[in-house]
């Protein structure tokens, strides 16, 4: 399964809203730490599949590059792939 960013946009504090495919019945809030972004929290849909570990990493990739900061998100201390 390839996913895909289909949406984001900035919401209150700072944070960002976004959605992917194949989950696009859920909602994922990113926040900012240092010079990249992590997800907060799922609100996650019974309409979507099961939202595993890896799907959040590549989440987390996909907004990163969106955004510019892949590079920073890779450089951190805890990722160690």
């Amino acid at each position: 399964m390839i996913m895909e960013l289909l949406h984001w946009s900035y919401s209150k504090k700072y944070n960002i809203v976004a959605r992917f495919h194949p989950f696009s019945h859920s909602k994922v809030i990113f926040r900012q730490i240092k010079d990249y972004y992590f997800i907060y929290t799922i609100y996650w849909s019974s309409e979507d599949p099961v939202v595993v570990r890896k799907d959040l990493e590549t989440m987390e990739i996909l907004l990163n590059r969106e955004l510019g900061t892949e590079q920073a998100y890779f450089n951190r201390l805890a990722y160690n792939h």
